[in-house]
C-alpha cells in the first residue's frame, strides 16, 4: 500500500512525505557506481538502485547500542582473535608450509587457513576507520606469513598439495580448498579499499588467477563444497575490473546444483548441489552454505543484469523467511549437518542458528536490499543483528556462541577461559573453537557495520539501521549531504536525524528516506525547520518514510518508533511451539532465564499469563505476569490431568535474548508456556 504524496500545510517550504513498503524499480532509477572500485565498503554493486556509502562515509560513534559494541571489537574481540589463531597453531600452519614442515607440525582443520583470512578483513577493516599504525604492521606481517606458502603457480593452501598430504583438490566436497581462496580474495578487497594495493593483493590476484587456470571452462568442471569462493570472485571482479573473474563466479554459480560433488549421508542439498540455483525455490542444506552462494547469486546478477536470477533468489528469501527462519532471524533447525530444517520444522531446545548464518543473512538481505530497496531486507538485518549478531559475543567480546539456542534446559557449566570447545552448541560461551569462524566472522561484521546503515540514490540520502552516526556523503547527482544521528535506539524509539549540510543550491528539495520496521505500527515522523521554528508531524506506517523537501542546515527530522512490548504467536504449523508466545520489544527478542524465577527454578516450570500485556521496567527489561508450576511427577506422562495445577501469580522479569547468559549458568527460553 502507497500513501498518495502531498504537501503538508504550515510547512515552511513545500515538504513532501511519502510512506511506502516497496520502492520499485519503475519509481527509482538505477546507478552505476562510479565509486565501485575506490569505495572503502564490503559490497561494491556495479549497478543497484541504491549505492552504499563507505566506512568513512557513514562513521559509527563510540556510544550507543553498536557504537560500543564496535569499539569493543577494535580493543577486545580482533586482538583475541589474532591471539587464538596463534595459540591454536594455525598462524603456525603458514610457517611451517614455507619451511617444509607439513604435514606433521600442523594443526586445526581443513578450513583453518580462511580464520587467517578473516583476521585480516577485519584488521583491515578497522584500520580503514582509524588508521592504526600498529594494526597496519600486524597485516603487514602477517601477509608476509601467509604469501611464503604460496606456491610458484598461485596455489595456496597448508593442507593439501605436499609429499604426505591429499593432492589438490582431491576432495572437492570437504577439503574447502576454494573456500579458503573466497575469504582470501575478501581480505585482500578489504586491505586494497582502506590502504591500496599491497604484498596482500598480489598474494590474492596470483590465487584468483590460478583458480581461474585450474577451474575455468576448460579446466575441472566442479565446485565447492562449501560456497564462497562465489563471493570473493565478484568483489574481486569488482575492485579490479577483471571480467575473467567474474566470469569464473559464474561459471561456479552455474555448476551448482547439477550433481558434480559426490552424494552424502546427507545429500547432495546438503552442498545446494541437488538443484541448479535458477531452480530452486527455498533455501536448503547447511545453512551458511546457501546463505553464501545466494549472496554470491545477487552479486552476479545485479552486474550482469539478470533480472531472473535475481528474482530466483527473491523468491528462496521469501519461502525461507516465511516458514524456515526462527523469530530471531536464526536459521538453522539441525545440529546434526548444521542444516535448514523442513517448512515449519523450527524447535527451540534443538535450534543451531549459528552465528556465522546469521551474518551469512545480513549478506544476502544487504544485496537484496541494494538491488531493490525493499524495507523487508533491512528488516531482517535488523532482527538478525540484534537478535544473532549481538548475542554471540560476551560483553567484553573475548568469549562467544557459536550456534543460538532458543531453549536451553540445562545449566551447563561455565567454560574454561583458557581452553579450546570442541562443542559448537555450548551453553555458555566459550573463548575459541575448534572451528572458530563465527568468533572471526563477528570481528570482521563489526569492523565494517558502518558500512551497512545508509545508502544513497540520485534522489537522496536512505537510513536502514539506527545507530548515532556521522554520514558525509555526495548524492548519486553529485551534490553534498552531511547528517548527525543520534539516538539511543532500541531502548528508544527515538531517531533524530539532523541536517549538518545541505546542498549549495538550496532550491533543489532532495529526499531523506528512514526505514520504519514491520513492528512499528502507530509510528510518526517530524520536521522542525531550524530556520522558522515550525514542527510538523505525520504518520509514517511501517515500510519507508520519505521525506522530500528543500534542507537547511539545522534542519531536524525525527522518527519515533513505539516501543510497546507485545506478545508474539508463532504460526499454528510450528508445531514445536504451538501453545507458546514469546515477547518482543521493538527489534528485538526477549527471554526467560532461571536467574530471575523464584529459587532459580526451571523456565520450563513457569506459565504466562497472556491476559496481562507485558511491561518494560527502567532498566531495559520487560516483567509478565505468570506462574511457576511445580507439579508432582507422574508414572506415566500422560492423560488427561497429567501435569496440571494451579498457582499463584506473579511478576517475572525477561531480558534481551542478546544478553542471555552473562550472569552465569542457568535455564532459558524465548517461547514461554501459556495455560
Amino acid at each position: 500500500m502507497t500513501t498518495t504524496p502531498g504537501a503538508l500545510t504550515g510547512t515552511p517550504t513545500a515538504l513532501k512525505l511519502f510512506s511506502t513498503p516497496a520502492p520499485s524499480k519503475d519509481t527509482m532509477t538505477i546507478t552505476t557506481s562510479s565509486r565501485a572500485a575506490h569505495a572503502v565498503l564490503p559490497v561494491a554493486p556495479v549497478a543497484t538502485l541504491l549505492s552504499p556509502l563507505s566506512i568513512d562515509e557513514a562513521r559509527l560513534e563510540s556510544a550507543g547500542f553498536w557504537g560500543t559494541r564496535v569499539a569493543i571489537n577494535a580493543s577486545a574481540t580482533i586482538d583475541h582473535c589474532a591471539f587464538w589463531q596463534e595459540k591454536a597453531g594455525w598462524l603456525a600452519n603458514f610457517d611451517a608450509a614455507a619451511t617444509g614442515d607439513l604435514p606433521q607440525t600442523r594443526t586445526g582443520r581443513e578450513f583453518s587457513d580462511s580464520e587467517a583470512y578473516k583476521l585480516i578483513e577485519a584488521m583491515a577493516w578497522e584500520h580503514g576507520v582509524h588508521g592504526d599504525p600498529a594494526l597496519d604492521a600486524s597485516i603487514r606481517a602477517l601477509t608476509s606469513r601467509i604469501g611464503a606458502a604460496q606456491e610458484p603457480d598461485g596455489y595456496l593452501n597448508t593442507n593439501f598439495g605436499r609429499p604426505g598430504q591429499e593432492p589438490r583438490y582431491s576432495d572437492l566436497e570437504w577439503g574447502h580448498e576454494l573456500y579458503n581462496y573466497g575469504h582470501l580474495l575478501q581480505a585482500a578487497v578489504a586491505r586494497v579499499r582502506t590502504a591500496g594495493r599491497d604484498e596482500l593483493f598480489e598474494i590474492a590476484l596470483r590465487a584468483a588467477d590460478h583458480v581461474c587456470e585450474a577451474f575455468g571452462a576448460d579446466g575441472i568442471q566442479s565446485v565447492c563444497g562449501h560456497p564462497e569462493i562465489e563471493l570473493g570472485l565478484m568483489e574481486f571482479a569488482r575492485l579490479t575490473g577483471e571480467p575473467r573473474y567474474r566470469e569464473q563466479a559464474r561459471l561456479f554459480i552455474e555448476r551448482r546444483g547439477t550433481g558434480t560433488l559426490d552424494d552424502i549421508v546427507f545429500g547432495r542439498s546438503y552442498f545446494q548441489d541437488d538443484i541448479p540455483v535458477r531452480e530452486a525455490t527455498v533455501l536448503r542444506g547447511h545453512s551458511v552454505r546457501a546463505l553464501y552462494l545466494a549472496a554470491a547469486a545477487v552479486d552476479l546478477a545485479v552486474d550482469t543484469d539478470d533480472a531472473e536470477l535475481l528474482a530466483a533468489i527473491e523468491l528462496q528469501w521469501r519461502n525461507t523467511v516465511a516458514s524456515r527462519t526462527y523469530i530471531t532471524g536464526g536459521m538453522g533447525s539441525h545440529h546434526q549437518d548444521e542444516a535448514y530444517g523442513e517448512d515449519f520444522v523450527l524447535p527451540s531446545d534443538r535450534a543451531y542458528c549459528e552465528t556465522c548464518a546469521g551474518i551469512a543473512a545480513v549478506m544476502l538481505s544487504w544485496r537484496l536490499l541494494l538491488a531493490t530497496g525493499r524495507p523487508e531486507y533491512g528488516d531482517l538485518i535488523e532482527r538478525c543483528l540484534f537478535n544473532i549478531v549481538a548475542t554471540s559475543p560476551s560483553d567484553d567480546g573475548r568469549s562467544f556462541f557459536y550456534a543460538n539456542t532458543l531453549h536451553q534446559r540445562t545449566p551447563g557449566a561455565v567454560t574454561d577461559a583458557n581452553a579450546q570447545s570442541k562443542r559448537a552448541s555450548s551453553s555458555m560461551r566459550a573463548p575459541w573453537f575448534d572451528v572458530s569462524c563465527c568468533p572471526n566472522n563477528v570481528a570482521r561484521t563489526f569492523a565494517s557495520l558502518g558500512a551497512y546503515i545508509a545508502t544513497v540514490d540520485s534522489a537522496g540520502l536512505q537510513l536502514h539501521q539506527y545507530a548515532n552516526a556521522t554520514i558525509a556523503t555526495e548524492l548519486g547527482d553529485g551534490r553534498a549531504v552531511s547528517v548527525r544521528v543520534e539516538t539511543s535506539y532500541p531502548r528508544s524509539g527515538e531517531i533524530r536525524v539532523t541536517i549538518a549540510n545541505a546542498p549549495a543550491d538550496p532550491s533543489a528539495p532532495w529526499s531523506l528516506s528512514l526505514r520504519v520496521p514491520g513492528w512499528a505500527e502507530g509510528a510518526t515522523v517530524t520536521l522542525f525547520s531550524g530556520a522558522t521554528g515550525v514542527e510538523v508531524t505525520r504518520p509514517a506506517t511501517p515500510g519507508t518514510v520519505t521525506l522530500s523537501e528543500r534542507f537547511a542546515a539545522g534542519d531536524l527530522v525525527t522518527l519515533n518508533l513505539p516501543m510497546v512490548p507485545r506478545f508474539s504467536t508463532p504460526d499454528p504449523r510450528i508445531d514445536a511451539v504451538r501453545g507458546s508466545v514469546a515477547v518482543e520489544l521493538g527489534p528485538r527478542v526477549f527471554c526467560l532465564e532461571s536467574q530471575d524465577l523464584p529459587a532459580r527454578a526451571h523456565v520450563d516450570q513457569f506459565i504466562v499469563d497472556t491476559e496481562t500485556e507485558p511491561a518494560r521496567t527502567p532498566d531495559d527489561a520487560v516483567t509478565v505476569r505468570g506462574a511457576v508450576t511445580d507439579p508432582a511427577r507422574q508414572a506415566w506422562p500422560y492423560g488427561a490431568d497429567a501435569g496440571r495445577s494451579t498457582p499463584a501469580t506473579e511478576s517475572v522479569r525477561l531480558v534481551p535474548y542478546h544478553s542471555w547468559a552473562n550472569r552465569g549458568p542457568g535455564t532459558m527460553r524465548v517461547w514461554l508456556r501459556t495455560s
